[in-house]
């Protein structure tokens, strides 16, 4: 097992949404050195960008420090500005929920520590939507995931319906 990585050696992955409206760039550090149990990875949201929809999860916590540049983090109940050496937490459930934005007029940059403990069920109050998540807890490219779903919360449907046997 490796133990130690440099960041310089770890490749950047890019996100955007369709909107453009939140684009980031990742390096998944602990991923990188093989950790299981613990999520480490370098993010970069360029200036006005931001990273993730307004989210909390029901089974990892999740955490920030912020290395450079400034930002503004959404919580349920209030609002943070962060800055270089700032560190924030995000429990799990409804009160753990955050968003990050860049604010200033250089990238963000933050580590973003997790538990990484998988299945995962993240839900968003602004769209009303919560997503699946199995075969890698968050961090994880979508790509090995065997199970990465999103559904509307209000799309109800009865344990026995569709039951075909």
């Amino acid at each position: 097992m490796q133990h130690r990585v440099r960041e310089a050696e770890v490749a950047w992955y890019e996100v955007s949404s369709p909107s453009g409206e939140r684009t980031f760039k990742v390096k998944s550090l602990g991923q990188a050195v093989g950790a299981k149990r613990l999520g480490t990875s370098l993010y970069e949201i360029p200036p006005g960008g931001t990273a993730w929809p307004f989210h909390y999860h029901c089974a990892n916590e999740e955490a920030i420090f912020v290395l450079s540049g400034r930002g503004h983090v959404r919580l349920t109940e209030e609002s943070l500005e962060v800055q270089e050496g700032d560190y924030v937490t995000f429990p799990v459930g409804e009160d753990g929920a955050h968003q990050i934005r860049c604010e200033g007029e250089e990238p963000l940059r933050f580590l973003c520590l997790s538990t990484m403990i998988e299945p995962d069920i993240a839900v968003y109050p602004d769209s009303g939507k919560f997503g699946l998540f199995a075969g890698g807890a968050p961090g994880t490219p979508p790509e090995s995931r065997w199970l990465l779903t999103f559904v509307r919360q209000d799309a109800t449907m009865q344990y026995w319906d569709g039951e075909d046997g």
